[in-house]
């Protein structure tokens, strides 16, 4: 167990070679740091930070740099995260208030993301699974043919083009759409298959055919495996970064659907922020990258995750504030739509 003071030297060693991406030496803690302590006490405690792991020196005779062990116990003993300020809170929100649709809510939030971290940023589209019926359309498309219309809470939108056996008339759609969402508006997915059952038996036997019809339709966009999908943005932000011979390896990672719903791993309470550090991460890929994520959602229900991938070398506290304070904003966002 490290003593204030050992704490005290590895804090100012990260926040140095953040800032500077040079290794930090004795001499530049005692410039730059109010540590109360001789130089020589400070070199004893880079021997014993380096011995039990912390930091490491990457060449002879240079300073020290933090391991993601290091790096781990910086994030663990965080006593804040940054803020944002009242100016950058007032842009994330006028920017996502701006969105249409569920698309541009998302396509926004990773451009900004993006801009606000200078990381890769990565959001995740809200599960089926966790979301609510609002609203079902039906809308006549042609002769034996009507389009349904799925919106969830979440703003999500899925469509299906059904082939009925008979011809609807505009009233027996309307009919049918009244019953719909008299039955299923407010019903999480899992209720709707319940809620459904006898909808044929409260229809004329003329419209039996194309109810059934429709229901198997709706049932079946339930019941489906839908891929999660996410979408990335910031990627030439890596360009800044020393990744030597991984940089490849980080960048086909980021390409694959499967390996970024892995790195935003589990969703969790929306106000937890997640850190992952180097060695941590799931794909081996991604060995040399920090993955900052939390979930978002409506109330208490989350939703999805969203975050950020950058060097381990990373402003962790600005990071985190900034991950957290748009997983707030975009939880607003899909609460109001």
């Amino acid at each position: 167990m490290l003593d204030d003071r050992k704490l005290a030297v590895l804090r100012a060693i990260v926040e140095d070679y953040v800032s500077t991406n040079e290794p930090v030496g004795s001499k530049a803690l005692v410039d730059r740091h109010n540590l109360g302590v001789s130089p020589a006490t400070i070199r004893n405690d880079m021997a014993v930070l380096e011995e039990q792991g912390y930091i490491q020196q990457p060449h002879t005779s240079a300073g020290r740099i933090p391991t993601d062990k290091g790096y781990r116990l910086f994030v663990d003993r965080l006593s804040t995260i940054k803020p944002l300020s009242k100016a950058e809170r007032r842009a994330i929100e006028t920017f996502l208030s701006g969105a249409y649709d569920l698309d541009d809510v998302v396509g926004r939030t990773v451009r900004l993301l993006a801009q606000l971290t200078r990381q890769v940023a990565v959001v995740q589209y809200p599960s089926l699974t966790r979301s609510y019926v609002r609203h079902v359309e039906l809308v006549p498309v042609a002769t034996g043919r009507v389009l349904l219309v799925l919106i969830t809470n979440t703003g999500r939108v899925e469509q299906r083009v059904i082939e009925t056996p008979a011809e609807l008339s505009d009233e027996s759609v309307g009919h049918l759409r009244a019953l719909l969402n008299t039955c299923l508006s407010g019903l999480a997915f899992g209720d709707v298959p319940g809620a459904v059952s006898d909808l044929p038996e409260k229809v004329s036997p003329e419209e039996r055919p194309a109810a059934a019809a429709v229901l198997s339709v709706l049932l079946e966009t339930l019941v489906e495996k839908h891929e999660e999908k996410v979408v990335f943005a910031g990627a030439a932000n890596l360009a800044a970064v020393d990744f030597s011979r991984t940089f490849r390896d980080v960048l086909e990672a980021l390409e694959e659907q499967v390996v970024l719903m892995r790195l935003l791993g589990e969703s969790a309470d929306s106000s937890t922020v997640t850190v992952r550090i180097g060695t941590e991460n799931p794909d081996e890929g991604l060995r040399s990258t920090s993955v900052v994520a939390a979930g978002y959602g409506v109330g208490d229900l989350t939703l999805a995750r969203l975050g950020v991938l950058g060097p381990t070398r990373m402003d962790y506290p600005g990071t985190m504030g900034a991950v957290r304070a748009v997983a707030r904003y975009v939880g607003q966002i899909l609460a109001g739509s």
